[in-house]
């Protein structure tokens, strides 16, 4: 084996403008996500079947932001009673997302 080749630096998913708001639900606003905003991080509500790599190319995409890294957490749905029947709640998916030093993303003032 003479030729070596080089190797190409990893991509993350293609992903389409409406893959990427399918993917990202909807920002958590609770006192615990606004104290890691002024630690550099950000929680999205994202799809249950979302994996990691699919949210950090969603949150570079729509937001122009480096992201250092993403951790996922499922939230399981709640047994809670309904006009005197019981229910079950719906699981959901939290994504806490590392953005680089020095970059921030405004919740407040919503998408182009």
């Amino acid at each position: 084996m003479s030729g070596s080749v080089a190797a190409s630096p990893k991509k993350g998913p293609k992903l389409s403008r409406e893959g990427m708001y399918t993917i990202i639900r909807s920002p958590v606003i609770t006192e615990k996500a606004t104290m890691l905003s002024e630690k550099g991080q950000v929680v999205f509500r994202v799809a249950i079947d979302a994996t990691k790599p699919e949210i950090k190319a969603a949150v570079e995409g729509l937001f122009g932001v480096k992201v250092l890294g993403v951790n996922t957490l499922v939230t399981k749905g709640k047994t809670k009673r309904f006009r005197g029947r019981p229910g079950v709640r719906s699981d959901v998916k939290k994504a806490y997302v590392r953005l680089a030093e020095g970059q921030s993303i405004d919740l407040s003032t919503g998408l182009a």
